[in-house]
């Protein structure tokens, strides 16, 4: 059952990580696209062969931190059904991130992963890069160094729906993401694979295809044993994913989807 949670987590991350190259780092933040606003709304189903695993979504709403008006993202992942039996999860990650340059300002864990459980919240402080990470089970309190450009698994997903300029990927790009996370800095890539159509149930969509390096071992058959499709138009939104892990082959689709700011480009609808 340890798939399902890590494929949940994926999904989580995945929902919100998108692309950018190495090499336009320093001129990220000289484009602004209107690409998401208050009230999107994604989800995601996972099927292990003809059975409903698990569910993911991702949310988008405006709040107030303090006295900034901001946006707060919530994403949750969920076994259902018979996986639900035999491994409970429930994870909820959030991220409070400035509105105009997608910083996270605030991010919180509240998780349950058949038995195992955690609660913190992770606060960001760009003045002397570091980061406060509270946990509220322990009421422990740590600092951590923050590495360049960081992002939370949730927040980057925005920032480079807001900021990134896509024309400039070429197909075999590199793709890097620094991301902070469980009291860790990761450095994170893909490879920008190319253009492909792909049949869903809203109708066949052109998608930037990509492959994720992920670690093999006891989940994954090998470090590019997963494959990703995020649409190629203004929204940027992960359409597919599939997984080839060990037991065989675990795959998430966009099942439901509102709010979004620009048109949902269907090439054919079926």
């Amino acid at each position: 059952m340890k798939n399902y949670r890590a494929l949940i987590l994926f999904l989580l991350f995945f929902s919100s990580t998108s692309l950018f190259s190495k090499n336009i780092i320093d001129t990220l933040y000289s484009k602004n696209y209107n690409a998401f606003k208050s009230g999107e709304f994604f989800e995601y189903k996972l099927y292990y062969g003809f059975f409903n695993a698990s569910y993911a979504s991702l949310e988008l709403k405006e709040e107030i931190l303090g006295d900034k008006e901001i946006f707060r993202a919530s994403a949750i992942g969920r076994t259902t059904g018979l996986a639900r039996l035999f491994f409970k999860v429930e994870d909820l990650y959030e991220t409070y991130f400035d509105k105009n340059l997608v910083k996270p300002l605030k991010s919180t864990r509240n998780i349950y992963e058949g038995g195992y459980v955690k609660n913190t919240e992770t606060t960001y402080d760009y003045d002397y890069n570091k980061a406060l990470l509270y946990n509220k089970l322990t009421n422990e309190k740590k600092e951590f160094k923050l590495g360049e450009n960081i992002q939370d698994i949730v927040s980057t997903f925005y920032y480079l729906r807001k900021h990134l300029d896509i024309s400039k990927l070429n197909p075999g790009d590199y793709i890097y993401v620094n991301i902070f996370f469980d009291s860790e800095n990761y450095p994170f890539k893909m490879k920008f694979l190319g253009i492909e159509n792909i049949k869903t149930k809203f109708g066949t969509i052109e998608c930037m295809k990509l492959n994720p390096y992920m670690e093999a071992g006891r989940v994954f058959r090998s470090n590019k044993g997963l494959e990703l499709w995020v649409t190629n138009d203004d929204n940027r939104v992960p359409i597919k994913v599939k997984a080839n892990l060990r037991i065989g082959t675990i795959v998430a689709d966009l099942t439901t989807f509102r709010g979004l700011t620009n048109p949902f480009k269907i090439v054919i609808n079926d």
